[in-house]
């Protein structure tokens, strides 16, 4: 689910695609998001969907890149809700994780090298906002402690 806050009064609105949401992301600062971009949205209508820990919010920063036609970034949410990964996939399958890796793909394959560049992709990660994870989980502080987080209370765990 994708969703934006509007700048003027807060409430947060769903975004339906993926692609719509990276173009209000990758221009959020220059043109920030209002209700009223959205058909038959004001700011008057209730929230579409409520900031609660009902679900886990990753929050996102502004200006990212919208993904290049033809690939895909995924943003992948780690087991112990730790943080998140971003990777893409090229349009012929391969899977790119870092900047470096993308530059060797264009380097690979010049049919992109005219239309894309390095600077088109970015391996920037959504913040977990960590209010909102699930009640139970472990989450590592230490190679030698863990923190165990069950029914809203926290426990320091040797191990």
């Amino acid at each position: 689910m994708y969703a934006v806050q509007c700048g003027k009064c807060f409430k947060w609105r769903k975004i339906q695609t993926q692609e719509e949401f990276e173009v209000i992301r990758a221009n959020v600062t220059k043109d920030p998001f209002v209700c009223n971009k959205k058909f038959k949205v004001k700011c008057d209508d209730p929230a579409e969907i409520e900031y609660d820990s009902s679900r886990t919010w990753v929050l996102d920063k502004p200006d990212v890149p919208k993904t290049p036609l033809g690939f895909h970034r995924d943003v992948i949410l780690r087991k112990d809700f730790s943080k998140m990964d971003v990777h893409y996939t090229s349009p012929e399958g391969k899977r790119l994780r870092s900047l470096v890796e993308v530059a060797t793909f264009l380097e690979e394959n010049p049919k992109y090298k005219d239309s894309i560049s390095v600077e088109d992709f970015s391996f920037t990660t959504p913040k977990v906002v960590p209010e909102t994870v699930p009640k139970d989980f472990v989450s590592k502080l230490s190679a030698e402690k863990k923190i165990v987080k069950h029914s809203g209370k926290m426990f320091l765990k040797s191990p």
